[in-house]
């Protein structure tokens, strides 16, 4: 330990603080070492997935490390999204340090440190929010599911060793401990501040393909590169930084440099365990953020920045590993023979598992009218709760239009995995992957009673829709190796993979309505009934107000611009039924008479009683009449030779 701490206090700036650093006087010495580091922060994350940063001296922290480490800062938690839980007569909230995981240093690359001539520093802390002794916040949640996940699973393989027999294993005696593993994969807009998106060129360009795995240029490139090595510092190892589909090309200023950025990138870095994977995330967010922006640029980590073109995606990967007490590692997933079998029969019920529960899952994947608009044909986003496994054993294929896929290495059993392809970068990674993993337990305990093989579990999970089986819904198809978009129509995807919810409130509702499933995540006690209710409170509050908010004034602002465009010159009978067309959907919209208010008025009136599902289905009308204004408004505009 002795070699390490030197090695880390030879460093010019300390980047990480692994948790053998943990210590008190470890601490102290560390933090003495590099003086240029001025603040600590405490990192809690809300059930919104919202996270604290607070500028606290670390001479607080030095003064009394051990009661620091222990107990952590009181805050005011009515400010953050937990409702009902700290209310304003009981806000009181404090912040706990993770000891557990690994804490960052994050610089402040504009603010310099005299007497060293380093960026200024501030050390973040991941932390637990504790209210009334209890852990409420996301991470808490998603502590809770580690420790049960590998306690549960144990105890079934205790129960059925069976199960075991095709790890080689005799019974759960030999294993020395369960390793949950986690990636996501990042997906962002960057574009030139103030730059509008002209959405009929984006579309173009993603139909031609002329973005996706090309070569980065200029500022944009300089960017990822940095972003790339700072991570590397960050001991995060990043894997691949990459275009994605959507952006068009840049332009040259009369300065020599690029203008006009409009541009998808995608990040990734190595798995790690569910929690250090999202507090890796939440970090990663905030320094790709920064750096960018030293670049000119502006970050976008929205599902759907821009209409009509792709939108970012945060694809998940979830696995599972066997430490034995003979050093061995097996992956949980992989099946005995890898050529005969797609996966083990814990693996099939994992993978069951995700997507018979998915009703439990979806309101912490998709929780924003954002990411639902994401969530559209022919934009490679899952929009059918269904799964794919491969064409054959033997060689692993990735079906793209689905919702949860397996990931399979023929030469690397321990790579098995499953890719959750719904989340997007403001899905609370806490939380819809600790809903995943419960789930997965949930299948794993349902294979185990079956007494099922491998084989005869992937008969189950490839049913037809109308058969009846031990776990999966009777009435739904659950795998399709096909193209979802192209080879079913929307009928047929609502008749066999269930119909999608449009909205945020469509989806609570759903998730509200699936009783039996809701009540799984209260398995072991991961979620409770306040927090799940807190989240959806937070959930439901926050999607009003977006609507009442930014959503009617962006919808009145396109109905306002939409004006008439021909003058006298020569107008042709077209523009005149163009124009009255689009005029018609503007009054229809907007404009209230004595005899009818319009759609955008009786919104409001929803909104001011509360009537959510008035809401919801008036949000779904108008969303529909805006894009048929705006298709209207495009071929007017085409046709006016003043234009």
């Amino acid at each position: 330990m002795e070699k390490k701490l030197e090695a880390l206090m030879d460093q010019k700036l300390l980047y990480s603080l692994p948790v053998w650093t943990h210590k008190n006087e470890i601490l102290v010495k560390l933090l003495k070492n590099f003086p240029s580091i001025q603040f600590v922060s405490l990192v809690g994350v809300d059930l919104r997935g919202n996270n604290t940063d607070e500028k606290i001296p670390i001479s607080v922290m030095l003064d009394d490390m051990e009661t620091f480490l222990q107990m952590g800062v009181q805050t005011d938690g009515s400010s953050v999204m937990l409702h009902e839980i700290a209310t304003l007569n009981n806000a009181k909230v404090d912040l706990v340090p993770d000891l557990e995981v690994n804490w960052y240093v994050d610089y402040n690359f504009e603010h310099i440190h005299q007497e060293t001539g380093l960026p200024i520093g501030s050390l973040r802390i991941p932390a637990f929010l504790r209210h009334e002794g209890k852990y409420v916040g996301s991470r808490g949640v998603l502590a809770r599911v580690e420790k049960y996940f590998e306690k549960h699973l144990i105890e079934l393989f205790s129960t059925y060793p069976e199960m075991l027999k095709e790890y080689g294993l005799e019974s759960a005696d030999e294993i020395e401990s369960v390793k949950m593993t986690t990636a996501t994969e990042l997906e962002f807009w960057v574009r030139t501040p103030q730059d509008k998106a002209n959405e009929e060129k984006l579309s173009t360009s993603q139909l031609l393909k002329e973005q996706y795995w090309k070569r980065t240029k200029g500022s944009v490139r300089s960017a990822l590169e940095e972003s790339m090595m700072m991570l590397n510092d960050y001991g995060l190892e990043p894997e691949m930084g990459h275009k994605e589909v959507g952006g068009v090309t840049a332009k040259i200023s009369n300065t020599g440099k690029l203008d006009h950025v409009m541009e998808q990138l995608e990040i990734d870095w190595k798995y790690n365990t569910p929690m250090e994977t999202s507090d890796n995330e939440v970090f990663v967010r905030v320094l790709v953020e920064e750096i960018f922006e030293r670049y000119g640029l502006e970050v976008s980590f929205m599902a759907k920045p821009i209409e009509g073109v792709a939108g970012s995606g945060k694809h998940t990967h979830m696995g599972v590993n066997l430490k034995t007490k003979d050093g061995r590692l097996i992956n949980l997933m992989a099946p005995k023979d890898r050529d005969k079998d797609f996966l083990s029969k814990a693996g099939w019920g994992s993978f069951m598992g995700i997507l018979q529960n998915y009703e439990a899952i979806n309101p912490f994947v998709t929780s924003s009218n954002d990411a639902l608009k994401r969530l559209k044909p022919g934009f490679e986003a899952p929009i059918c709760v269904v799964g794919s496994v491969g064409h054959n054993p033997q060689n692993p294929s990735r079906n793209r239009t689905i919702l949860l896929a397996l990931v399979r290495d023929m030469n690397n059993p321990l790579a098995t995995r499953f890719e959750l392809r719904a989340p997007n970068p403001t899905s609370n990674t806490y939380l819809y992957v600790a809903a995943s993993y419960l789930m997965m337990l949930d299948g794993i305990e349902a294979v185990a009673k079956s007494n099922l093989s491998a084989k005869e579990l992937e008969g189950e999970f490839s049913k037809p829709a109308g058969e009846e089986k031990f776990y999966l819904d009777k009435d739904r198809l659950f795998r399709s190796e096909q193209d979802v978009f192209d080879d079913y129509t929307e009928e047929e995807r609502n008749h066999l993979f269930g119909t999608p919810p449009a909205t945020v409130w469509e989806n609570i509702s759903i998730f509200e309505q699936n009783e039996e499933k809701k009540k799984k995540l209260f398995k072991g006690q991961v979620f409770t009934k306040e927090i799940v209710n807190s989240y959806k409170i937070a959930t439901i509050d926050q999607w009003v107000q977006e609507i009442a908010g930014r959503i009617i004034h962006q919808h009145t602002k396109i109905i306002r611009n939409c004006k008439k465009l021909h003058g006298l010159e020569y107008v042709t009978d077209l523009d005149v039924v163009h124009w009255e067309k689009i005029n018609g959907l503007r009054n229809a919209l907007m404009k209230d008479s004595l005899e009818k208010k319009s759609l955008i008025s009786q919104w409001r009136e929803a909104i001011e009683e509360q009537n959510l599902e008035k809401i919801s289905r008036l949000q779904l009308t108008i969303g529909e009449q805006i894009t048929t204004l705006k298709k209207y408004y495009l071929e007017y505009r085409r046709n006016l030779m003043e234009e």
